[in-house]
């Protein structure tokens, strides 16, 4: 019986053209039943429109037998053949050779990018890549718009089109049934998706390119068909550059390890708590006092108690599902949880597992020698390029900064370029990033803390580079977590297309396992309605506050929102972000280049060691932490998920919390107009779940029950 979410409603964009003349006729009448020029698939029967890009495509290369650095990555092969005409191609115009950028995707994908205005058209690009002999094939691109961001951020998605499908099969479905809905459709099944139940991963052997959205819209309306929806490999490096823009003109601290020092000497420690270490008082979300006085309102979620009243979650084991997850730092090195002897151990399988990598994935989540050797160049040429060297190399983003800010200095734009390099790169350890603020605690006491410093993590990796990432992945990710007894799944991922299949696999996880909680992030969107999958029913959704106690200026609020956590904002002071573990001190980054002695972007130290952050993504953490902390006292697991979020609710409090005069009176315009009706209504709501229609108070409109209170929450666990 297929499962239905009550209120949906229409999200997405303008509609694009393409054209159904190549479909088998098996697809032509149900394709011809929609309007010829639409993109969709759909979500609980609703269509989610696309469009498709026409300055950039996908390259999926052959696969290659070694993972070795000495090897060039192809996709610095593939564009160094397209702008000098090498290997078995003529360049794409001797005077426009350098238009072409070319990016890493994942772990085998690139992107191709023609920017405005070049000679080469990309029909033309698409020749010439296709007489690469490394190359498999080309895949199309699709964006979703989004309507919300300023003219300064906006940017179009990236979402790339495989040949693949997952479809989920009814449960009743015999084995021979599902094999004539493959035989008839044409499809071949790559493999059945892991810790899941009648989900498979398949292709079509008759058609390619955008055909593929329409035989998976015609296998919805298959009767056994429980759900069909492309696998979409989605790119959430855009949704982070937007969000870190504002670090791009962020000024370098010199001599940053006497700046430090000197900065720490001038705050106190918090007093009487159990569990400290040096940086603590920067932590201001863990306790605010330290940086906002005696006399100010607390803003943080008084951490710092609940540890005087607590074990610090020992005993609970918290899964962070995300991007590149550094476990050997060495503040998040003694917080690993170890796979024991399993029946259902995964090959190599000791501290997680990376579900990013291709095949079986792999049984390590931090970066390889072969994502360092993709992204070392970059990095190391952030410091040791000189200004116009930097503008040459990097000039189509120089260009686009030029038009952003015509009144800057080519010094300025340059320092821009900086920041945002290693922004971005930095943004590739965001699952370190997440793992940091839940549990991190070093031996020596010269780092951090996390909310629950005694607690574990199993690291769960999804993400490639540049946040790639598709469903199959994810779901499999979360069936893998649930399957290994942990106590906390954290999704600090948002902005995700909604999808059927996937959602499907959070109620089932849910329904199997009656203490585990799921906890995600809002979104950064700053719209009414959460993202996905934050709004699937059961998932504990989670948006930003600042220091000041004001929601941040990117959250997400209203429909679907649960509470809200400290996220940071760092537009004003980079020491209003979170302060967590960072990824880039590995060796690898600073091989033949030396340490500067000053602090540079989000780093709090030379080397990146730290780094001060915002995001939704880091208050989901910071509430996966309090659950833990709730856990940890409750070591025989008798409270039931729903009476964990019954408690986090009911403990949850207003306290220190401020509505904007912007904030108040857009709640004005809501209560007179319709909670979840907005001037873009049909776009505002990414998840593609409806809000619950019913009025709300403002405070309830932008703060959901309030901020967690983890003393508060900790003091009623142990009270049941």
């Amino acid at each position: 019986m297929r499962r239905l979410i009550s209120s949906l409603i229409l999200a997405g964009c303008f509609f694009s053209a393409t054209s159904f003349s190549l479909l088998p006729q098996q697809y032509r009448d149900f394709a011809q039943a929609q309007t010829a020029d639409e993109l969709f698939y759909t979500f609980y029967g609703q269509k989610i429109p696309l469009d498709l890009r026409r300055d950039t495509v996908a390259v999926s290369f052959k696969p290659r037998n070694t993972r070795s650095r000495s090897i060039q990555p192809l996709y610095l092969q593939l564009q160094q053949d397209l702008r000098r005409g090498g290997g078995n191609t003529r360049s794409i115009g001797s005077n426009h050779r350098s238009d072409v950028d070319v990016k890493p995707l994942g772990e085998n994908i690139a992107l191709v990018n023609l920017p405005s205005g070049t000679r080469a058209s990309l029909n033309t690009v698409q020749l010439q890549i296709q007489k690469q002999p490394y190359v498999q094939e080309i895949l199309p691109i699709l964006s979703r718009k989004s309507q919300s961001a300023s003219p300064e951020t906006k940017s179009e998605s990236v979402i790339v089109l495989p040949n693949e499908i997952v479809i989920s099969f009814a449960g009743e479905m015999s084995e021979s049934q599902r094999q004539i809905i493959l035989l008839r459709h044409n499809l071949e099944v790559l493999r059945p998706l892991r810790f899941s139940k009648n989900r498979y991963l398949v292709r079509s052997k008759s058609v390619s390119g955008t055909e593929i959205l329409h035989v998976a819209n015609q296998l919805t309306q298959v009767a056994g068909v429980q759900s069909a929806t492309p696998n979409f490999i989605q790119a959430t490096s855009d949704h982070m550059s937007q969000l870190l823009a504002t670090a791009a003109n962020l000024p370098e601290t010199p001599h940053a390890a006497e700046r430090l020092q000197q900065q720490l000497a001038q705050l106190p420690q918090p007093k009487d708590t159990p569990i400290s270490s040096n940086l603590l008082p920067l932590q201001w979300h863990l306790n605010s006092t330290p940086r906002r006085g005696q006399l100010l309102a607390r803003t943080d979620i008084r951490a710092t108690e609940a540890w005087r009243n607590s074990n610090g979650g020992r005993g609970v084991v918290v899964a962070v599902i995300d991007s590149l997850i550094q476990w050997d730092h060495p503040d998040l090195v003694k917080k690993t949880y170890k796979s024991g002897d399993r029946s259902d151990k995964l090959p190599g399988e000791e501290y997680g597992w990376d579900f990013s990598s291709q095949g079986e994935g792999d049984a390590d989540t931090r970066l390889s020698s072969q994502e360092m050797s993709q992204i070392q160049a970059e990095f190391q040429d952030t410091f040791k390029l000189p200004s116009d060297q930097l503008l040459k190399k990097y000039q189509q983003l120089s260009g686009i900064l030029k038009q952003r800010y015509p009144k800057a200095s080519d010094s300025e734009i340059a320092h821009r370029i900086r920041n945002l390099i290693r922004a971005e790169i930095g943004s590739e350890f965001h699952g370190t990033w997440a793992a940091g603020v839940i549990a991190a605690n070093s031996e020596d006491k010269a780092g951090i803390l996390g909310v629950a410093p005694h607690t574990q993590i199993l690291p769960v990796r999804v993400f490639g580079l540049r946040g790639a990432i598709n469903m199959a992945s994810l779901s499999e990710a979360i069936g893998y977590a649930a399957s290994r007894n942990v106590d906390v799944i954290n999704m600090s991922l948002g902005g995700l297309l909604p999808d059927e299949g996937l959602t499907e696999q959070i109620f089932d996880v849910l329904d199997a396992h009656r203490n585990l909680v799921i906890v995600a992030s809002a979104g950064n969107e700053n719209l009414d309605g959460v993202g996905f999958p934050a709004g699937i029913p059961g998932v504990v959704s989670v948006g930003a506050t600042n220091m000041t106690g004001n929601r941040t200026f990117y959250s997400s609020y209203g429909g679907g929102l649960d509470l809200v956590a400290p996220g940071g904002e760092i537009q004003n002071s980079l020491s209003g972000g979170i302060l967590t573990t960072g990824g880039t001190w590995l060796d690898g980054f600073w091989q033949g280049m030396s340490v500067p002695d000053y602090a540079w972007g989000l780093a709090l130290d030379p080397l990146g060691k730290y780094v001060q952050v915002q995001g939704t993504s880091f208050s989901a953490p910071i509430v996966s932490g309090v659950v833990a902390l709730m856990k940890g006292e409750d070591p025989k697991r008798r409270l039931s998920r729903d009476e964990i979020v019954s408690i986090l609710n009911q403990t949850a409090t207003y306290d220190g919390l401020n509505l904007s005069k912007a904030d108040a009176n857009r709640y004005r315009l809501q209560k007179e107009v319709g909670f979840g009706t907005v001037v873009d209504a049909p776009v505002s709501r990414p998840s593609g779940i409806f809000p619950k229609a019913k009025p709300v108070s403002a405070q309830e409109y932008f703060f959901g029950r309030g901020l967690v209170n983890a003393d508060a929450a900790v003091q009623a666990v142990k009270n049941r």
